[in-house]
């Protein structure tokens, strides 16, 4: 073995001869299980560097990566996730205030509403009572001969006043005309 020479070994994957050094990825691989046979387990629960137990979930990437940011989180981002997490709280409870007066709103004004119609419809009621009374009462009158003016009581032969759309200037022609010349019988 000594003074003998030495065949030179063909070199490793990475360049290096082959009993120089492990397999660098193998190496990892084989420490990477360990770790993870080490946490599965631990069941999630362990103890973080700080000395503070931790109870989380038994889903072993899930507490990994809890730890991860727990021991990796700055104080200033910290702080920052605290002040959000309170302005946020904050926000809702001012959407859910402001949404209570809105509907408190809503209400009152569904109810004026409300009250405004029933009164519309009491003065409806009223003054169609009123006017059918008025009208049966005339219709009560017939006397032969007043025909034409019961009918020009229903027709408006104003024409500026018309509240109509359509053209009724020769229908109150016609009625003008046999009011004048009444047909004979």
């Amino acid at each position: 073995l000594f003074g003998a020479p030495q065949q030179p070994q063909p070199p490793a994957g990475n360049g290096a001869p082959a009993g120089a050094e492990e397999d660098p990825a193998a190496a990892f691989l084989a420490q990477q299980e360990t770790e993870m046979a080490g946490i599965e387990n631990d069941e999630g629960y362990g103890i973080l560097e700080n000395g503070e137990q931790t109870n989380g979930p038994t889903n072993c990437y899930a507490a990994i990566s809890q730890a991860d940011r727990l021991q990796s989180e700055p104080e200033s981002i910290r702080k920052w996730r605290e002040e959000q997490k309170e302005r946020l709280e904050q926000l809702d409870a001012n959407s859910r205030k402001q949404e209570a007066e809105w509907k408190e709103k809503a209400i009152k004004e569904l109810e004026e509403w409300y009250a405004r119609q029933d009164e519309k419809l009491e003065k409806t009621k009223a003054s169609n009572r009123a006017a059918e009374e008025a009208f049966v009462n005339d219709a009560e009158d017939v006397f032969p001969g007043t025909e034409w003016e019961r009918v020009a009581q229903l027709c408006d032969f104003n024409p500026k006043s018309s509240k109509q759309a359509k053209d009724v200037s020769r229908m109150r022609s016609v009625l003008i005309s046999l009011k004048q010349a009444p047909l004979v019988r």
